[in-house]
């Protein structure tokens, strides 16, 4: 129905007399609009878009000369008018919206093709606070949302993708039908909403609004994928427009699409890597199910694979490698000697790529650089008739004030073995415990009910590593381990020292800590405490 009240249906096909065409983004712009005037479409336009199709030699009518109003606020009001809105809004089948047409002089509108002012590339690009609000779009969301509303009428494109398809639709009798208008209006709510809600976010962020009364996350249709975590699922992914380097903003370089879980482990795996400064070492993090099998500092990245895939060379196939380096030949030679769905680093060369090649199904992303680990930023994770909304987790164990509780101090080894497994177990899922010795994970455990078998479990990794390295002992004798939450009970500690830990990082906090912390002086154990926790669901 046009109207329900008044029983006036919606017509299914509609003929294109007058297209009004105001852009932005002008791609494909001069196409379309000399497709449409090739139909006898009557074209009319603003600003630079009329510019640009006057240009190419089309016959065009300027807005203003529709309004007999000039366009002024430098282009702030240019199409907030009667006869514009009017034209989008009328009900062609309605004798009193003909009538009113007819006496006011508003003539009808059949076609709008509009996209808006570049917020997101502002916002992107670091622009500051006047420059923001200037490329806040007020014109073109009106028209858009007029249009949408009265889609029984009028066909609104906001996407340049679109065009073909409306030259198809017009190809045999320059009419639209019903069935596209509507497909286009729902696209056109949806650009609107997700444009608004960059705005509002922006804002939020802007006035350091913690917690605004309506939140809104908004994304563009990256790709539509064949299923989600399990084949009975749909599923698809978006972007927010966020210019964080990692697996939206990749470019694939080679391999078959990415699945639902392969975005998902990808994510974690580059923003574990990320924590390690390229600079300062190689870095390799390999993962399996959104959690660290093995993670590895070395003097080059070969190095840091061999020593990351010793951690759990079995958990490890069929996983997601990340490197915070530009792959090289020798590592990507490496690399593909072991079932792998996904290899992600900031670049590769171009011997590396050829190496990957080989596998054809192998992904290879590059990402053009590292997320930074201490940027802030939003997460956000779906319930039952809610959305949580949280700041992203961008504590570094760096820019904290660790304190000494032992008799014993940590050495300057253990100190670093320390910091390195407490990044690590941020990225574990609770409850987290992680090993580490010499820039290596020695045994990791993750997402257990009970820290004492997230300690267990990870000492049993370690001893299968090393009986497949031929070690005498694990690597856990003599390492660092971290909880990425507070020991409640010393039987958490003491499965750690039976793993043959000698130092401890951990929060802090518990009701316990003293008696957690005379276990570990029993033992000459070093512990030292964070003050943050790094729980992860």
């Amino acid at each position: 129905m046009a109207v329900v009240s008044k029983k006036i249906p919606a017509p299914d096909k509609v003929k294109v007399n007058t297209a009004l065409l105001s852009v932005s983004d002008k791609t494909g712009i001069i196409e379309l609009a000399r497709a449409l005037a090739t139909q006898g479409v009557r074209l009319l336009s603003t600003g630079g878009t009329h510019k640009a199709i006057a240009a190419a030699g089309l016959d065009v009518t300027d807005v203003s000369e529709i309004t007999e109003f000039p366009e002024i606020m430098d282009g702030r009001v240019k199409t907030l008018h009667p006869r514009v809105h009017g034209g989008l809004l009328a009900i062609r089948d309605d004798a009193e919206h003909q009538e009113a047409m007819k006496t006011h002089g508003i003539e009808g509108i059949d076609l709008i093709v509009v996209n808006l002012y570049p917020f997101e590339d502002v916002r992107a690009a670091g622009g500051d606070y006047p420059t923001a609000v200037e490329n806040i779009d007020i014109g073109g969301p009106a028209m858009i949302r007029a249009s949408a509303k009265n889609h029984a009428y009028v066909a609104i494109l906001t996407d340049p993708a679109d065009y073909a398809e409306l030259l198809e639709q017009l190809s045999s009798d320059g009419q639209t039908a019903y069935a596209f208008r509507q497909r286009m209006a729902a696209k056109a709510f949806a650009r609107t909403a997700a444009y608004d809600a960059m705005i509002s976010n922006w804002f939020a962020d802007a006035l350091s609004i913690e917690t605004p009364r309506h939140r809104v996350i908004g994304g563009v249709l990256k790709e539509e994928m064949r299923y989600g975590e399990n084949p009975h699922q749909k599923a698809a992914f978006y972007v927010t427009g966020e210019r964080r380097p990692g697996v939206s903003t990749a470019t694939l370089i080679q391999g078959k699409q990415l699945s639902y879980n392969n975005i998902n482990d990808t994510d974690a795996a580059y923003e574990l890597v990320a924590e390690f400064l390229p600079e300062k070492s190689a870095a390799c993090a390999i993962i399996k199910h959104a959690n660290p099998c093995g993670v590895a500092t070395g003097g080059s990245l070969l190095e840091a694979y061999q020593r990351a895939l010793a951690c759990d060379s079995v958990s490890a196939f069929g996983g997601i490698i990340a490197l915070n380096r530009t792959l090289d030949a020798a590592t990507a030679e490496e690399i593909i000697k072991l079932f792998t769905e996904v290899i992600i680093a900031p670049d590769a060369t171009d011997e590396a790529k050829a190496i990957v090649a080989r596998k054809a199904n192998l992904r290879l992303l590059a990402a053009g650089g590292l997320p930074d680990p201490r940027a802030a930023g939003l997460t956000a994770k779906t319930v039952s008739g809610g959305l949580l909304v949280q700041s992203r987790d961008n504590g570094m164990v760096e820019d904290l004030d660790l304190k000494v509780v032992t008799n014993r101090a940590p050495s300057a080894q253990e100190l670093e073995d320390m910091k390195f497994a407490f990044k690590v177990a941020k990225h574990v899922k609770s409850n987290a415990v992680v090993y580490a010795k010499n820039g290596q994970t020695a045994g990791i455990g993750a997402g257990q009910m009970s820290r004492v078998d997230s300690a267990r479990i990870a000492g049993l990794k370690a001893e299968e590593a090393a009986k497949a390295l031929g070690l005498a002992v694990p690597l856990t004798h003599g390492s660092a381990v971290a909880s990425e939450a507070f020991l409640p009970f010393a039987d958490g500690l003491l499965s750690m020292i039976a793993a043959g830990a000698t130092s401890v990082i951990q929060p802090g906090g518990s009701m316990r800590d003293q008696e957690v912390i005379d276990a570990a002086n029993e033992h000459n154990v070093a512990m030292v405490f964070t003050g943050m926790r790094h729980f992860r669901h």
